[in-house]
């Protein structure tokens, strides 16, 4: 072996930045950066002795005892991906910063920042400013900030290890662990679509005055669906061209309401700025709480780390790998710019139109105006709730027809970008935790179907109100499944068995898992004061049953996470209990024991 141990490249795990524990020893300095890192486990020795078959140039571990993080090679896949093509990097050596390269990384950051623009979070902007005025914007900015720091997260995940987080998933968790979380990371993306067939069917409601009735709205949605995949037919760089165009649709349609009503600017800038929300009572804390639920969505942190994949990179030269990983910060910085600006117009306009407005008022305002929708606002001095249906009415009755219109084209736009994001998502978690290949048509027929059954029968049977309702919900559904993406993505990116030089350092380490806690707690507090308005014995007891599965998992992927961060006294492979999660040696590795026996490496 020792004669053909020059002939073989045998890639070995970087253990650099190794945790101190009672029960593991110091280990050997780190190699050189290697993109695609494999598993030291204590029957390494026993490998040598063994001869790895070659195959094509690529060399198989016939005991599957090595693992990596890189995705398996296949010759031949049943049908193309996102991924049919990558955009090429120019080479411009001469220069810190480049445009020409920042276009070539523009892209995925936009949309990925799609879904803080769907008609969830626009439902979430709307109540904000009719509810709080502006004293709720810089919750909306927090919130946004936060999200990209973990879309950064995500970014980093898949420049450094050329796999997206359900790929990493699939391959470090055990089975048990990584089918509760493809199923949690489906609920989360059945949610959003469902968000986005309601926004839809709205859309088409309000652009026909009331003659394409909600469910048929709904059916159109799953023919246009499939109509706008035809897209990436024409190559990446055009679908990503119309998902800028959709964007800006959105942009042109939410600022023309907010250039039409003019918002106080001094207002504006102090509810911005100013983190204190004066004279607020348990309503305006409750939307907070639902403003940070909106914007941050789980399946978003799965779709980021799979859309940096379509630039070519070059993973083994850190120059390059450093240089995607900036350029990919910059891009999602002015994405998320743009869209918490498009958020801010829809804040702004409800803040100042609508703030504090009573039912009778809009009630008269809309009798002058001569709507059919007067209806929607009983005669009485309650504070007016609206939700993105209604707001659209109310726009056309202060502001006339043409904001209802432009206000529906908005919507429509939010609805039907999230949708082909949320296909995308979907595509890559399933592939990710399952290896199993679907068609995009496939994969739409399969969500959309899901999503529009209990939405087509709530629009059939039911009116606009409980529609619409439906969204409150389903941003529950989604607050709940944030830690089956925040937790798992704050491990693997500091864990050195994985990232290497690009791990997590100490301050990231610190506050990522501080900026975690505090979102997961804030979602909770938003999943508790949702259940207690159900005032249902019987629903209390089955939450507190489901409850408690809940927290053990989540508290199962805590754990790991904390070991993955250096509390290395929690590892309890230090207590003898290997048997149970075939844990390694290093305690910064072990969560690599789940691989594919026939996970192949590239020389």
């Amino acid at each position: 072996m020792n004669d053909r141990a020059s002939d073989l490249t045998i890639l070995t795990l970087p253990v650099s930045r190794q945790i101190s524990s009672p029960c593991v020893s110091r280990a050997p300095p780190p190699p050189p950066f290697n993109p695609t890192p494999l598993m030291e486990t204590e029957r390494e020795a026993d490998l040598l002795e063994e001869e790895p078959s070659q195959e094509n140039g690529v060399i198989q571990s016939t005991q599957g005892l090595y693992s990596s993080t890189s995705p398996p090679v296949s010759d031949d896949e049943p049908f193309s991906t996102y991924f049919e093509e990558k955009v090429p990097i120019p080479e411009d050596v001469t220069q810190m910063f480049s445009f020409r390269k920042l276009w070539a990384f523009t892209g995925p950051g936009f949309l990925m920042s799609i879904a803080y623009l769907d008609p969830g979070n626009i439902e979430s902007d709307l109540q904000s400013g009719a509810k709080a005025g502006f004293k709720l914007l810089w919750v909306l900015l927090g919130a946004t900030i936060i999200g990209l720091l973990l879309q950064r997260l995500a970014a980093r995940l898949g420049v450094v290890t050329g796999m997206h987080l359900a790929e990493v998933c699939n391959r470090q968790y055990p089975t048990v662990p990584r089918i509760i979380l493809w199923l949690m990371v489906e609920l989360a993306i059945i949610g959003s679509d469902m968000q986005e067939v309601i926004g839809c069917a709205i859309a088409f409601n309000l652009l026909s005055m009331g003659r394409i009735p909600l469910w048929g709205g709904v059916l159109i949605t799953i023919i246009d669906t499939f109509v706008f995949l035809f897209l990436d037919k024409y190559g990446l760089r055009k679908l990503e061209a119309f998902f800028g165009f959709l964007i800006t649709i959105m942009a042109v349609s939410f600022g023309y309401e907010y250039v039409m009503v003019r918002p106080d600017q001094g207002e504006l800038l102090k509810g911005m700025f100013l983190p204190y929300c004066e004279n607020c009572g348990s309503a305006q804390m409750e939307q907070a709480v639902g403003i940070v639920g909106a914007v941050i969505m789980p399946h978003n942190i799965y779709l980021h780390s799979a859309l940096v994949k379509s630039r070519q990179i070059d993973r083994g030269n850190k120059k390059e790998v450093k240089e995607a990983n900036k350029y990919y910060f910059i891009e999602s910085t002015i994405a998320l710019f743009i869209s918490f600006l498009i958020n801010v117009f829809v804040v702004a306009v409800f803040a100042e139109a609508f703030y504090d407005k009573t039912n009778i008022e809009v009630n008269a305002k809309c009798n002058e105006s001569g709507s059919p929708h007067t209806d929607l606002f009983p005669l009485d001095n309650s504070t007016l709730q609206v939700d993105i249906y209604k707001g659209g009415v109310v726009l056309g009755c202060f502001f006339g027809p043409a904001a209802l219109y432009i206000w529906a084209i908005g919507i429509l736009a939010a609805g039907q970008s999230s949708t082909m994001t949320g296909t995308y998502s979907g595509q890559f978690v399933m592939e990710g935790f399952l290896n199993l290949r679907w068609s995009r048509f496939a994969r739409v027929l399969l969500t959309r179907s899901i999503a529009i059954f209990p939405t087509l029968l709530v629009a059939i049977f039911q009116d606009v109100q409980h529609l619409t309702g439906m969204n409150d919900f389903l941003n529950v559904l989604q607050s709940m499944q944030l830690p089956f993406a925040l937790i798992p993505i704050l491990t693997f990116t500091s864990l050195t068995s994985i990232m290497d030089d690009f791990a997590n350092g100490l301050m990231w380490k610190i506050g990522g898992g501080v900026v975690i806690l505090v979102v997961c707690a804030i979602n909770m507090y938003f999943v508790v004061v949702y259940v207690t308005s159900l005032n249902s014995v019987a629903l209390y007891v089955l939450v507190a049953l489901l409850c408690i599965a809940y927290l053990s998992f989540v508290c199962y992927l805590t754990w790991q996470c904390l070991i993955a961060l250096g509390v290395s006294c929690l590892d309890v492979s230090c207590l003898g209990s290997r048997m149970s999660l075939r844990l390694t040696g290093h305690t910064d590795v072990y969560l690599l024991n789940d691989m594919d026996s026939n996970t192949m490496v590239e020389r």
